[in-house]
Order: structure tokens, then C-alpha cells, then sequence
């Protein structure tokens, strides 16, 4: 099945939002802008790759999450409260997410290393999340291919550098965790030559 996104036109007061939702598969993630007068005044993601994990997740249960996220910031511009929904995208959490996020703040090119030195940035609710543990694994999942593995710093910060195989190069990608008090989110990375 084809993943096809939704758009819809809403209007609130004098405004109409144009509320636009797409599944990036390449990067597992669930995002919603939101646009006024062509302009991009918010975006919204979450990503579905812990989903992944799960045998019975499908195209399918992915339209219907995608679907359910379109309808929330609808209902959220609706109902008056679009602050509560808009983000400047830099923070993406899980779907159903635990206010916990994971942001990757170094270049994904390889070049001709062995190695790639990378940073990230754990925070939970928008605060440092000191001893978050960051797990970076190949993208499927079952293979139990861990890259590195490190704990977030004061700052949330932790530098870890990825051993760049040849898993790594041919699937272009990496899966990265990060677990905080119970919480946890999962990206997808891109990484290319």
C-alpha cells in the first residue's frame, strides 16, 4: 500500500491554516506542517521506528498513526490552541511521545574514515537530560548490531564515535536510542560517503 499524506484547509478567525501531513519513510517519520499564506509557520515529528520493532506494525497502522497526528493539529487550530502543537521541528520524539527527544548535531558524511565522530543531544520536556543512555545500532533491528553506545553529559550531550561498516555504508543509515527514567526515543540517521 501506498502511503499517501492528507491536507486540509482550516479556518480559524480570520487565519486559514493549511495543515499538511506526509510519511517520510526514508527517515521513519511521521511530519505535519503547518503553512499561512504560504509560509511554513510550524512543523511537527514524530518517529515511528521503535514501531518497527513490533511484528505487527504495517503500512497500514503507520496511515492510521499519520492520520491520527493530521487530526490532532486540526482539532488543535480548531479548538484555538495551536501553540500547543506548533514547534520549530528541531525536537522529534516518538509517536505517543514521552516528551523525551533526540537531536543529532554532527554532519552524517562519511567521507573515507573508518569512523565517524558524532554528537547528540537528549533532552526531556526541553531540559538537558543528564544519564540518558544513547545506543547506536544498524537499521535492522534484529541483526543486534550495536555501533557505539555512550551517557549523556550535564547538557544532554554526548559525543560517541560510529564504526562505519559495511552494513552502515549499504543501508545508508543508522538507528540511534536514547533511554532517559523510563522514556525513550528512536531516530533514524541518515549517514552517506
Amino acid at each position: 500500500m501506498t502511503i499517501f499524506g492528507f491536507n486540509t484547509d482550516v479556518k480559524q478567525a480570520d487565519v486559514v491554516y493549511h495543515v499538511q501531513s506526509e510519511a517520510r519513510q526514508n527517515d521513519l517519520l511521521l511530519q505535519t506542517l503547518i503553512f499561512v499564506k504560504g509560509q511554513c509557520v510550524g512543523k511537527q515529528a514524530f518517529s515511528y521506528a521503535h514501531e518497527l520493532a513490533h511484528p505487527g506494525f504495517s503500512t497500514e497502522a503507520m496511515h492510521e498513526l499519520l492520520k491520527t497526528q493530521h487530526k490532532a493539529v486540526i482539532d488543535a487550530i480548531q479548538q484555538g490552541q495551536l501553540h500547543t502543537v506548533l514547534g520549530g521541528g528541531a525536537e522529534v520524539q516518538d509517536v505517543g511521545g514521552s516528551g523525551l527527544s533526540l537531536q543529532w548535531k554532527a554532519p552524517a558524511s562519511v567521507g573515507d574514515a573508518a569512523d565517524l565522530p558524532v554528537s547528540f543531544q537528549v533532552l526531556d520536556l526541553g531540559q538537558p537530560a543528564k544519564g540518558a543512555e544513547i545506543v547506536v545500532r544498524g537499521v535492522i533491528p534484529s541483526d543486534g548490531l550495536e555501533l557505539a553506545r555512550g551517557i549523556a553529559d550535564a547538557t544532554g550531550a554526548v559525543g560517541l564515535s560510529i564504526a562505519i561498516t559495511e552494513d552502515v555504508l549499504s543501508r545508508g543509515a543508522v538507528i540511534v536510542q536514547a533511554t532517559h527514567q523510563g522514556k525513550s526515543v528512536t531516530r533514524k540517521f541518515r549517514v552517506k560517503r
